[in-house]
């Protein structure tokens, strides 16, 4: 007979103990609402700009440079974070990024289209490093594996619902009164949402542990050829994204049905958000890149169908099924980033991270709209994107692992009174 007791089942993650979790709720959604800006203002540039009488190309062009100066300038504010701090960085960039967009409407008609294009790019340089912070952050305030498996895949997830919600709300505001109101909406959930974050104990505390070795050994690993694939092949990912936008577009001049350009998208998010919510309740086995690998081969097969040329209906429910991979995708990439990343430099990472998917879906927006008068091409560049990130994931398989564990939380310094973080 033996003496030793079974051991008993791990309990379930539940999402109730994850948001119960002290401060967990109010950075996850500080974190939604100061980003809301992201879904936000770059409708809400593009129709101020054609309400104050520009052409179309030029407001796509103005959103367009928001968001790229945005992702450009994020291994930077990452950088600054690891060297300064989180809420020394948050603050000084919502307040100078709320201003601009307010200034945009009160500017723009002074100075002409030289001012507008440079108050916007400033603007989307500084956005606050919101993503790139959170993720920083779930070490130190979840003490758990699990919990912070859990929560990473619940903040992936939910990041869609901005591109889902913040157009609409921008629409409504518009409607209701005018794009300059939209424009001042957005600049006070930015701001409102990035001070809830900034003054939570957690970021206030938040410092990165000094990593083993010269600032050129981090300098090393931060380029390692591991981390350097996995970004290249995220902006397959990103690339898959912004060709799907111009697609749904497509689709909707196609079939003449408007709303298709939204709820397309708004399904792919949809997925996103449901897949996450799956993925983050489940222990899974095998190691982080294996994970990896496996839901980019998902997120390849989900856009095939749509060589098909479906119908609005059934492209509809189709783009579901490679959005129900992506949080998978994003999620593992955050993991191995954290892995592979030196100790001291984990911030700037993760915004390389960010840069990267932005960069891919910029491109995959562009080429896309060169080819949207070509169903075929146009249908399959979302896969083709998916694709290229899949083959150089398998490519850099030997160099991203392999490693089996959720978050290592390494180098994050516990608030007092907490049990460290393994």
């Amino acid at each position: 007979m033996s003496l030793t007791a079974p051991l008993a089942p791990a309990p379930r993650i539940t999402y109730s103990a994850v948001l119960g979790s002290p401060y967990v709720a109010r950075l996850l959604g500080g974190t939604l609402t100061g980003r809301l800006p992201n879904g936000m203002a770059p409708v809400a540039i593009l129709l101020w700009t054609i309400a104050s009488g520009n052409s179309i190309a030029f407001g796509g062009l103005l959103s367009a440079l928001y968001g790229l100066s945005s992702a450009l300038a994020q291994p930077v504010k990452g950088r600054l974070m690891d060297r300064h701090g989180q809420s020394t960085v948050h603050l000084p960039a919502a307040l100078l990024n709320s201003a601009l967009l307010v200034a945009l409407p009160l500017a723009g008609p002074y100075g002409g289209p030289v001012l507008a294009t440079a108050i916007v790019v400033a603007g989307g340089l500084t956005t606050p490093p919101l993503e790139a912070g959170l993720r920083a952050l779930w070490p130190s305030v979840l003490p758990g594996p699990r919990l912070r498996h859990a929560a990473l895949a619940l903040d992936t997830g939910t990041q869609g619902l901005l591109y889902i919600v913040g157009p609409l709300l921008v629409a409504a505001l518009a409607s209701a009164y005018n794009p300059a109101v939209a424009l001042a909406v957005t600049a006070a959930l930015g701001l409102a949402g990035t001070t809830v974050v900034a003054l939570a104990p957690p970021s206030r505390r938040w410092r990165p542990t000094s990593s083993a070795g010269t600032q050129d050994t981090a300098l090393r690993r931060l380029t390692s050829p591991g981390l350097v694939l996995l970004f290249v092949s995220l902006t397959g990912i990103g690339f898959a994204i912004g060709a799907m936008n111009v697609w749904s577009i497509a689709m909707a001049e196609h079939h003449e049905q408007d709303m298709l350009a939204g709820i397309i998208p708004a399904a792919f998010f949809t997925g996103s958000f449901l897949g996450g919510l799956v993925y983050g309740r489940r222990t899974w086995t095998g190691t982080t890149t294996d994970r990896l690998i496996a839901a980019g081969a998902a997120f390849l097969t989900g856009w095939l169908p749509l060589v098909a040329l479906p119908g609005p209906f059934a492209a509809t429910i189709a783009v579901a099924v490679p959005g129900a991979f992506l949080t998978v995708v994003v999620a593992c990439a955050y993991v191995t980033t954290d892995a592979l990343a030196p100790a001291s430099r984990t911030s700037e990472a993760y915004a390389w991270l960010i840069l990267s998917i932005g960069v891919g879906q910029s491109a995959g927006t562009a080429l896309a709209g060169r080819l949207a008068e070509q169903p075929l091409a146009s249908a399959a560049l979302p896969a083709a994107g998916a694709a290229f990130a899949l083959t150089i994931l398998l490519a850099a398989r030997r160099r991203l692992g392999p490693t089996g564990q959720l978050l290592r939380g390494r180098h994050r310094r516990p608030l007092r009174g907490r049990h460290k973080t393994p």
